[in-house]
């Protein structure tokens, strides 16, 4: 009888053997790094998001903060870690932006104090402001894509207040129609180049004034000859969290005169 009898594997079969088990070895570990790649990646992702929820719940917290104080914080913390910090600067002077440059709602407008503002009713209204007021507006080269304005100046006092109403619009094609003012030509109010500007209205004893943009809304910039007095703050806020960081802006104005009461006139005595 013949018994068969397998020799030692070949030096070529052995080879096979040793490539297929490096090829195995590869792809395992390529596999495996994929996985721990993005498993990373989550990980990652999920932390920034988590510290920019943070660090944008801080910001918040520091605005609410400076309203309380109107006030800068140079440093505060909501829990460990997270931290925000603020600056608060009062919109005041010869020149400013409305709301801190906000822009501002067509038919909503907004108030320019030009009498000084006190929860006290009976500091209300008190220093009357007098000068030529300019206001600026538009940003579009097309002069039919900015608003038009309505201003509204109520000057003399609480008793006996004065209306004075005027209308400007850049638009020619508006201005044959609504017989507006044709607008003057811009200028740059705090570092906001506008193209279009009232001419100086002149303003005796002005208690308060009220911009109305019409058509559309828009960025207002205002610039007197005198200084004007306070309009409220802007508000700056930084919150951090892990590295992460965000920023939030606010104007925190005094409270405003529905428009309907320049219609009538309505002040308290």
């Amino acid at each position: 009888m013949h018994k068969n009898e397998k020799g030692p594997a070949s030096p070529s079969q052995g080879g096979q053997i040793l490539l297929i088990v490096v090829l195995v070895m590869i792809v395992s570990l390529t596999v495996g790094l994929s996985v721990a790649s993005r498993s990373i990646t989550n990980l990652r992702t999920s932390t920034e998001e988590v510290n920019s929820q943070k660090a944008l719940s801080a910001a918040e917290a520091g605005i609410e903060q400076s309203i309380l104080s109107n006030a800068s914080i140079a440093s505060g913390e909501i829990y460990i870690g997270t931290r925000y910090s603020t600056t608060v600067t009062e919109v005041k002077g010869t020149s400013f932006l409305v709301k801190g440059g906000n822009t501002i709602a067509q038919d909503e407008g907004a108030d320019i104090w030009l009498s000084d503002y006190s929860k006290d009713s009976a500091k209300l209204y008190l220093n009357p402001w007098s000068g030529n007021l300019t206001i600026y507006w538009g940003n579009s080269a097309d002069s039919c894509s900015n608003p038009a304005l309505e201003i509204v100046i109520v000057s003399g006092t609480k008793i006996s207040p004065k209306i004075n109403r005027y209308a400007f619009d850049p638009c020619l094609s508006r201005v044959s129609s609504n017989h507006f003012t044709q607008a003057s030509s811009g200028g740059s109010v705090a570092g906001v180049n506008f193209l279009f500007s009232t001419p100086p209205i002149g303003v005796v004893s002005g208690l308060i004034a009220k911009i109305i943009p019409l058509y559309s809304s828009g960025q207002i910039g205002v610039v007197g000859t005198s200084s004007l007095p306070s309009q409220g703050f802007v508000i700056d806020a930084l919150g951090q969290s892990g590295g992460t960081s965000k920023k939030i802006n606010v104007f925190n104005g005094y409270p405003e005169l529905a428009a309907q009461f320049f219609s009538y006139g309505l002040f308290s005595h």
